[in-house]
């Protein structure tokens, strides 16, 4: 196994008296995708703002390439991206201006190319002329996922980017996603409240539940661990507090 590329050691965030992370560590390996699971709530938020340095961390330290965030958050973030369904692009420009903008703001050599050669990846060349606030959801997922193919990342933050999805575009998302691994071998950290998604995609997961990590290893691990029969079921009973202790690991 590589060494670690996102490392996060004992990560708190408190807001006055509310612990929002608790004491969370993880790793992600280069090549790798972590699903991040946890209902409404769960830190889940908090902890990718966190891992970009939107706000700061209680305690705890988070290393990106080896180095601190603390003390070099631009070398980190340079090599890093984000993708997000609840941050929307700039609505009254076309698709093709917003990327190259973007791409100009990440000093991207060749923008224009760069957006040519990204728009094709993701299969939305014929929207490189609309306007940006007219697309669909599912278009304006996969322009927002080729914004932060831009910097060509080596470490990926995908927020829900299936979320409000009809099954097709999302299955197509999904396939994107799949395709970059593939390709390009980011480590990319991955929340979804869709079970599929973190089925297909996802190497490992981490079970989020009020800021702290509750259970870790694939999908089919923790199904079993917590005798559920799917995924599906097991997020549902702890969202309503049903889930009972965990069976000890078969050795």
């Amino acid at each position: 196994m590589p060494d670690p590329l996102l490392e996060i050691d004992s990560i708190e965030k408190r807001f006055d008296d509310f612990v929002a992370v608790d004491c969370v560590s993880l790793s992600v390996a280069p090549g790798e995708t972590v699903g991040l699971l946890g209902v409404n709530g769960a830190g889940k938020t908090t902890l990718m703002n966190m891992i970009l340095g939107l706000i700061s961390p209680t305690s705890g330290s988070i290393r990106a390439f080896g180095l601190d965030l603390a003390t070099h958050r631009i070398p980190i973030l340079e090599r890093t991206n984000f993708c997000t369904t609840y941050a929307t692009l700039p609505g009254n420009i076309k698709v093709r201006h917003n990327l190259e903008i973007f791409a100009r703001l990440y000093s991207v050599p060749k923008p224009k190319e760069k957006v040519a050669e990204l728009l094709e990846l993701l299969e939305i060349t014929r929207l490189s002329e609309k306007i940006t606030g007219q697309l669909s959801a599912g278009e304006s997922t996969r322009v927002n996922l080729a914004k932060a193919l831009l910097n060509d990342p080596q470490l990926l933050l995908l927020d829900e980017p299936t979320a409000s999805l009809d099954p097709d575009i999302a299955d197509k998302v999904r396939k994107l996603v799949r395709r970059v691994q593939s390709e390009r071998h980011p480590a990319i950290l991955y929340t979804s409240h869709n079970m599929r998604d973190i089925h297909e995609v996802c190497d490992r997961v981490l079970f989020l539940h009020q800021g702290r990590i509750l259970a870790s290893g694939t999908a089919d691990e923790i199904t079993a661990q917590f005798e559920g029969k799917d995924l599906d079921e097991v997020f549902i009973k702890i969202a309503r507090n049903e889930l009972k202790a965990p069976s000890p690991p078969t050795r």
